[in-house]
């Protein structure tokens, strides 16, 4: 019996969780059952890149080069003809697409090509929180035309799937629930490399660290975690940050800390492929955004044993429990988050038990497996529906 083609089509490999999610998806599909292709665009300056995870798991990413965030319409024509060609010359059976720009060329070129089943990911959206009123009705009227295009949405949180029903993107029985999975043993028993961390940056064993770790850029408001550190500081003088990521407004970040008097208080560490070594010397990981999808970096940290404090937004709700993983307080409210982690610093038996909270559920809830299992199923209903199993 011959396999299944599957194209899976991401806008970049950007560091974060939807370029690890298809890349674990690629290469842990059922290979007796499945061909699986991915399909990617180029990086922007700044946002650093998973191939090096996708030649450790032997995927070889197809490159598009006008394939990638920024719109632009004589790219994005070129990269619909690019698409098509590859789903004629190919002839994947499903076409499964990531993120909003791919999911737009994507979607068509694979309905112009007769593709049997097209699906499509939402790791996020761009509905509230990133652009004014009109623009954001725009890309909703034409998401609501694309869903029409696909024989499934995907949500990676229910909390997602809710707001997506809400916007009228597609029906409720058209959006399936699929959370996030990853290789995440390494992080579950990363307590061997506590104190390394702090030894590299010259701290005491017994240094209070609080860490975000996140893309450099607005809807990611590390302006509100400065404010808050600020604050903390206040109440807990020793405590020293960590601002894990890079981005287009890094220089604007390192200028405010030293604005705020936090130069020496807070260290820009780039990006980082020693995650694990990171998460272990945490005492919180933190998050301040806007907007979000499933954001890795909390499931890394639960993972990790470490309590959690985040912004209440977008799909942070179905991944932390209020009270029992973590705090979540409400977007934009400095005094709140900064509250939040000085309870958390204080209480060392109340975050040793959150923190083992946290490293339950992530275990229990984004193993890879159950991520592969999921998705295999989802196919498989599909095929069925299509007559194609």
């Amino acid at each position: 019996m011959d396999r299944i083609r599957v194209a899976r089509v991401i806008a970049r490999l950007n560091i974060g969780g939807p370029a690890i999610h298809t890349i674990l998806l690629t290469a842990g599909l059922h290979p007796a059952r499945f061909e699986s292709l991915l399909v990617t665009g180029v990086e922007a300056e700044h946002e650093g890149n998973m191939l090096d995870l996708a030649a450790a798991k032997g995927v070889q990413p197809l490159i598009i080069p006008d394939l990638g965030r920024e719109i632009s319409l004589w790219r994005d024509v070129r990269t619909l003809g690019a698409l098509y060609r590859l789903f004629r010359r190919w002839r994947p059976t499903i076409v499964h697409t990531h993120t909003a720009k791919a999911g737009t060329v994507g979607r068509l070129a694979a309905r112009l090509a007769g593709v049997p089943i097209v699906i499509h990911t939402f790791h996020g959206h761009v509905f509230h929180g990133y652009f004014g009123s009109w623009k954001t009705q725009a890309f909703i009227c034409i998401e609501r035309g694309l869903a029409r295009l696909s024989d499934r949405i995907v949500t990676v949180s229910e909390g997602q799937r809710a707001e997506l029903a809400g916007y009228g993107i597609a029906p409720p029985d058209k959006i399936v629930v699929i959370p996030l999975g990853f290789e995440l043993d390494e992080l579950l028993h990363c307590q061997s490399y506590q104190g390394a961390l702090r030894a590299e940056l010259g701290l005491a064993a017994d240094t209070p660290l609080v860490g975000i770790v996140a893309r450099l850029t607005a809807v990611k408001n590390h302006h509100l975690f400065l404010e808050a550190a600020r604050l903390i500081v206040q109440a807990e003088p020793v405590t020293r940050f960590l601002i894990v990521g890079d981005g287009e407004l890094r220089d604007e970040l390192e200028n405010r800390a030293r604005e705020l008097g936090l130069a020496e208080r807070v260290f820009f560490l780039g990006w980082r492929s020693d995650m694990p070594r990171i998460y272990a010397d945490l005492d919180v990981i933190a998050l301040t955004s806007r907007n979000e999808g499933t954001p890795v970096s909390l499931i890394e940290g639960m993972a990790a044993g470490v309590p959690v404090v985040s912004t209440a937004v977008g799909g942070v709700p179905d991944i932390v429990a209020d009270g029992v993983c973590g705090y979540l307080v409400p977007p934009d409210d400095a005094a709140g988050l900064a509250e939040a982690i000085v309870a958390l610093l204080r209480d060392k038996k109340k975050a040793q038990a959150m923190g083992q909270a946290g490293r339950e559920a992530a275990r229990e809830r984004f193993g890879m497996e159950r991520l592969l299992s999921d998705v295999e199923r989802l196919y498989t209903q599909l095929l069925i529906e299509k007559g194609l199993n």
